[in-house]
């Protein structure tokens, strides 16, 4: 009964952000004031000591203000939003933007299935933010650039590197990447949590 005790108390002094309570979003769910380009990928709601927060992932298959050419190259664009709502009011603190724009050859610009992710790590009640996607325009079997972009309240952390491409048994390319400046200075446990991420996603599949 004593240790039943103990251990129930453990669960119970756990902060209570530590899980943070996510609200998948479809297009029918997000304000009509709240504006975005491209195609719905994923959006979420949550609330935490920030307030009541939203994220929307895009892919558009064109750039804006782009100028079309007369050939069959290929352009598309990806974006998150990050939204602050008050009753029916919204706040943008945040976008991420990347691009590909005119490849005549092999593009790609999407993000990493099941990649994104909303966290507390550090339980100071303020959501981290995690979005890893890979853009490339290339003609060959190479390692694709991948980033993770993560944001704590409006601070970006970045890490950028490049998938991992296996040519033989003992033939591999890439799978390296690097911190920016932000995610050096920041709690370990965000670096802890980048370093799975990469890892459990570096592998390129090639046919």
């Amino acid at each position: 009964m004593r240790i039943f005790a103990i251990f129930l108390l453990a669960i119970l002094s756990q902060p209570c952000l530590a899980q943070l309570k996510l609200k998948k979003l479809d297009v029918n769910d997000i304000p009509k004031a709240i504006h975005f380009a491209g195609d719905l990928v994923e959006a979420v709601r949550w609330t935490d000591n920030t307030g009541d927060n939203m994220v929307i992932l895009t892919l558009a298959d064109n750039i804006p203000g782009e100028t079309k050419s007369n050939n069959d190259n290929r352009s598309a664009a990806l974006y998150a939003y990050h939204y602050l709502i008050t009753g029916e009011s919204n706040k943008q603190t945040w976008k991420v933007y990347d691009y590909v724009e005119d490849c005549p050859v092999d593009m790609v610009l999407s993000f990493v299935d099941k990649s994104f992710a909303v966290t507390d790590l550090n339980k100071d009640g303020k959501a981290e933010v995690w979005i890893m996607y890979k853009v490339s325009c290339q003609g060959d079997v190479s390692p694709v650039p991948m980033k993770i972009i993560m944001y704590q309240d409006n601070k970006k952390f970045a890490v950028r590197g490049t998938t991992k491409v296996r040519f033989s048994e003992n033939e591999t390319v890439g799978g390296e990447y690097v911190f920016d400046e932000a995610f050096k200075t920041a709690p370990v446990l965000f670096r802890q949590y980048a370093d799975k991420l990469w890892l459990a996603h570096k592998n390129e599949i090639t046919q």
